[in-house]
């Protein structure tokens, strides 16, 4: 009875086995940068923030209406991204730069001039992000969704160019978010790109769109094509896009939660192929 009552006593005794190491987590973080086709209520980055990334990588987005590669910076909202931006103590964090829409001409106080401010900016932002310890990634401008006679009219394409220079110039990785998005659609046609809007379309606006030719939707007029960007399409643009949060109405430039789901997996495809070093913590 003695030997085995020294036995158990012996093993009470005995420390516990140590516990396995711990492995520390590798995580990053991801910052959208931006204006309301990239902000909450309106753009896609929401979706992108909630269905496309694992928990492996923090998404912050601080993308706001009404912005531009200017007043975004000179209201203060860059000094709050940059303060997002410090890597420590994420792995690595990766900052997405979209503008283009509100530095369009007719905005007073945002329209940034497209041969010279619009690229000096951009790449303020790039260099500014590399020495906070970021990667920039630049974002062409989603697409607007206006026809005429079935044909998309692609007045953003200036901007999505300049952005796309920008990041060849300071080889800076691009999602070329426009091309992806104006080709897609153009192939779902008027008609059926209505269904990314924040609100359905009336029965005018649906019956304009079925023909090829879509309507303002404030006005109830059909657009003008531009020859570059006309001051009537600029003056339309500036009205959808005003300052501050997105308005939950029918237009076409906003995204609704569909539109936001579709784009974000645009965005999605094309970051894995610009950073293949975000692939592991992407979902498609």
């Amino acid at each position: 009875m003695i030997a085995p009552l020294i036995a158990a006593a012996m093993l009470a005794a005995a420390p516990a086995p140590a516990p396995p190491a711990v492995q520390k987590i590798r995580a990053s973080k991801i910052v959208l940068v931006g204006d309301s086709t990239v902000a909450v209520l309106g753009g896609w980055g929401p979706s992108f923030c909630a269905r496309h990334v694992t928990s492996f990588l923090a998404c912050v987005n601080l993308a706001r209406g009404g912005r531009s590669s200017g007043n975004y910076r000179s209201e203060g909202s860059w000094e709050i991204a940059l303060s997002e931006l410090r890597r420590a103590p994420y792995e690595q964090v990766y900052v997405l730069i979209q503008f283009g829409h509100n530095d369009q001409p007719g905005k007073p106080g945002r329209s940034t001039d497209l041969a010279t401010e619009f690229p000096a900016n951009l790449k303020r932002y790039v260099a500014e992000a590399r020495a906070a310890g970021a990667v920039p990634v630049l974002v062409t401008p989603l697409t607007r969704r206006q026809f005429k006679d079935g044909m998309l009219i692609d007045d953003l394409a200036p901007w999505a160019e300049a952005t796309r220079r920008v990041a060849a110039e300071t080889g800076t990785p691009l999602v070329d978010l426009h091309a992806r998005s104006t080709k897609a659609i153009q192939a779902l046609g008027a008609a059926a790109a209505t269904q990314f809007a924040q609100r359905p379309p009336s029965a005018e606006i649906w019956a304009a769109a079925a023909t090829g030719t879509t309507i303002e939707a404030s006005t109830g007029q059909a657009p003008a094509a531009p020859v570059g960007h006309t001051a009537a399409s600029a003056a339309a643009n500036a009205a959808a896009e005003p300052m501050g949060q997105a308005r939950l109405a029918f237009d076409y430039t906003h995204v609704g939660p569909e539109g936001a789901d579709f784009f974000a997996a645009l965005v999605v495809e094309e970051l894995a192929r610009a950073v293949p070093a975000l692939r592991r913590n992407l979902i498609p």
